[in-house]
């Protein structure tokens, strides 16, 4: 497994790059992990509806083969990228997808954040006072072709939290969305920490077995 190092990128370059990876790649390419900060940006995934963009304004709105809805990416987030070939480690989907959602609660309770899933809604919620789901706090959407996933998974680490008010997010009117450093993280976080973090602990759950 290859954990590329945070770095800032556009996100249709890094389409792009991940839609030419998958394309490319042979039985023995290593799976990798891209960890990547957007400049602002809504995506729309396969499923997503135009009402649920209410005021995009100056924010590009993108079309995508991911699953799921629209949502936001935007600096002071970090988005893995999961290359994976689930052949090779005998994942199916749902598998994958609860693999992905447990290294984000692992990196959020090493910042003292209480993160639960939600039943039918793909992402990670702070635990309110009684462990329910409360705001978002990460998305996830996952394109599979030929037995190999891209796209991947979104963590809010400390961000501008407004452009989520411009969408429906995931589909939700209303939904209310958070970040670490407002759910009172400690130590402060900072992205290159998080990310660093975030990597090997999806990693880490990606190959065991």
């Amino acid at each position: 497994m290859i954990i590329q190092p945070l770095r800032a990128a556009p996100y249709e370059q890094t389409l792009t790059g991940m839609r030419t990876f998958t394309a490319e790649r042979g039985d023995d390419t290593p799976d990798e992990i891209w960890l990547i900060e957007h400049p602002p940006v809504f995506t729309q995934g396969l499923a997503g509806k135009a009402e649920h963009v209410l005021t995009p304004g100056e924010i590009p709105v993108v079309r995508t083969e991911r699953g799921g809805q629209i949502t936001y990416h935007g600096p002071g987030q970090v988005v893995a990228y999961t290359l994976i070939d689930l052949r090779r480690h005998r994942l199916g989907v749902r598998d994958l997808v609860c693999r992905l959602e447990a290294g984000a609660i692992e990196t959020c309770q090493a910042w003292g954040v209480q993160v639960v899933r939600k039943p039918g809604a793909p992402g990670l919620y702070r635990a309110d006072g009684i462990g329910a789901p409360g705001a978002k706090i990460a998305s996830l959407g996952l394109k599979i072709t030929r037995g190999c996933s891209y796209h991947g998974i979104a963590l809010n680490v400390d961000m501008d939290l407004e452009p989520f008010g411009r969408i429906n997010p995931c589909g939700y009117a209303g939904l209310p969305v958070t970040d670490l450093s407002r759910s009172g993280a400690h130590p402060v976080p900072d992205l290159q920490s998080v990310a660093l973090d975030f990597g090997q602990r999806l990693a880490d759950h990606i190959e065991r077995p």
